[in-house]
């Protein structure tokens, strides 16, 4: 296989990668790794961000967006993106964008209202232990799961 055919079907591959999802460079550099060589994974990602198929801003946007309607945390958002090879810089950039629209406190609220709902049957203590778990796995912070579930427990326990 020559220098140009390889390019070929990196692109390909690439291509069939993003037909799913955006994906962030250094996710789309890793799938590469696993067929092809380094010159050509450097030209394919070239030429993808020249012609604008991946960038890491608008991945990260778009990454964050998803994240926040499901609803995740951003502790747990800034951590997915690290692990997908995102930068720092680029990841507080877009947070920084979002912040003033995004209030975790009221996300939190929302959510810990309908658990505690669910499990009304549930003891007290051991239904806020649960909900505050289940929060926490969704990387929201724990001073505001706390903050929100005692002012919760004030009101209604």
């Amino acid at each position: 296989m020559d220098k140009g055919d390889s390019f070929q079907k990196a692109k390909e591959y690439a291509f069939f990668l993003l037909k799913f999802r955006l994906r962030s460079e250094e996710e789309l550099r890793c799938r590469l790794k696993k067929k092809f060589p380094e010159a050509v994974i450097n030209a394919t990602l070239r030429f993808l961000k020249e012609n604008n198929f991946i960038d890491d801003k608008i991945f990260v946007k778009e990454w964050i967006d998803a994240r926040l309607k499901k609803p995740f945390g951003i502790r747990r958002i800034v951590q997915e993106l690290r692990l997908k090879g995102v930068a720092d810089s680029v990841i507080q950039e877009t947070l920084d964008r979002i912040k003033g629209d995004y209030s975790e406190t009221q996300v939190v609220q929302r959510l810990a209202k309908e658990k505690l709902e669910a499990l009304k049957d549930c003891e007290p203590l051991k239904a806020k232990r649960k909900v505050s778990a289940y929060l926490l796995r969704r990387g929201f912070s724990a001073e505001t799961v706390y903050e929100v579930l005692n002012n919760l427990c004030r009101q209604t326990c």
